[in-house]
């Protein structure tokens, strides 16, 4: 497997990388997570500017139909800046659920808004005590007057707060199903809070909420298989984030390590450092291996067993190396690397939530067994 990206690939990601080296520095991310939306607009469009959000997105229904491999090289870009936007919820959730099962006014209405940047999306897929369960159990969608009664809590739907539309899974006679949910409909109610790295989410509460019969994502029952190809979609897309903030660990780790200095020399030239920090190093690569193995599984295969196992291969990689890194980061920044000044500890932050997203590594460890 070739594992350098494409000459184009390497091109968007370098143009993703100087924007937001320029727009996105450490000082301006926090202003966009103490805001009162919790992101930017303007980044959001800008990357609608550069194609991030019509990337993945099919040909037909304005996107460019590339894939997660794609999309892998911006989004390491993403990670080492620790960017806040919901563009994985967006583009690797909703939108490739509504692309995977949309009817054609569907895929009109919302996924050449997400290509074009005014559409934002959110998987409202998790419900409470049912831990990385995707199969909707308490959620239920009953038929009435010719169209649809949603009532159920979801909770910890990351990029609620700010999405135009709600992919809302929910078990009908049939079986899993999916809607399109206006946020602000009658009987719809967002707890909105703030996750640990800064992201923002909300637990969403439904009752009684009625939706016409064109609601309906896909056919009725049919939706789990939907789902979790567009989770294991999302996931790979997060390996590739976690990379990228795994970069940035190591490279500001090196940087401080060659700075501090005691006994009058730089404690990077104490040997033992030494050996941590090329154990970070050749784990963040072999983690890296696996995000690109994933993407290209998710993009490429057509047996749901072989894509699960390479997703949940990468991710239990990721989970281990995002806990050897982060915690690596910041020991060898000493007490300074937990202060709120200190990117290296929004890092920390962003790889412990990585690795519990969509599923740690247990649990990942788990669902391949049981397809092995």
């Amino acid at each position: 497997m070739n594992f350098d990206y494409t000459e184009e690939q390497q091109q968007l990601a370098d143009s993703v990388r100087r924007y937001l080296a320029n727009a996105y520095d450490f000082d301006k991310r926090k202003a966009i997570v103490r805001s009162d939306t919790g992101i930017s607009d303007a980044v959001w469009a800008t990357f609608a500017e550069l194609g991030l959000t019509a990337l993945a997105l099919p040909e037909a229904d304005g996107g460019f139909g590339g894939g997660a491999v794609d999309l892998m090289a911006p989004l390491e870009a993403c990670g080492e800046a620790l960017v806040v936007e919901p563009l994985i919820e967006t583009v690797g959730l909703g939108a490739r659920m509504v692309a995977r099962a949309g009817s054609t006014a569907q895929r009109e209405a919302l996924l050449r808004g997400v290509a074009d940047g005014s559409v934002r999306l959110a998987f409202a897929g998790l419900e409470p005590g049912r831990r990385y369960a995707l199969d909707p159990q308490t959620t239920q969608a009953r038929a009435a007057d010719g169209g649809w009664v949603l009532d159920g809590d979801k909770t910890v739907v990351i990029g609620a707060p700010s999405a135009s539309r709600l992919i809302v899974s929910a078990r009908t006679a049939a079986g899993a199903s999916l809607f399109v949910v206006d946020p602000q409909a009658a009987g719809v109610r967002l707890s909105a809070c703030r996750t640990v790295d800064g992201q923002r989410a909300a637990d969403v509460s439904l009752a009684g909420v009625r939706l016409p019969a064109d609601a309906l994502l896909g056919a009725d029952g049919a939706a789990l298989p939907v789902i979790e190809e567009a989770v294991d979609f999302a996931t790979a897309l997060l390996c590739a984030d976690a990379v990228g903030a795994m970069k940035h660990a190591i490279d500001a780790t090196l940087e401080y390590t060659k700075n501090r200095k005691q006994f009058g020399v730089a404690i990077s030239s104490f040997q033992v450092l030494q050996h941590r920090m090329v154990e970070m190093y050749i784990s963040c690569e072999q983690a890296r291996s696996m995000a690109i193995l994933a993407a290209a599984r998710v993009d490429g295969s057509t047996d749901a067993a072989e894509r699960q196992r390479a997703v949940s291969m990468a991710k239990v990689k990721i989970a281990d190396v995002a806990r050897l890194i982060s915690q690596e980061s910041v020991q060898l920044h000493g007490g300074m690397g937990m202060t709120e000044e200190m990117k290296v500890s929004h890092t920390f932050r962003r790889l412990t939530m990585i690795a519990q997203r969509f599923g740690d590594a247990d649990h990942h460890l788990e669902r391949y067994a049981a397809l092995s």
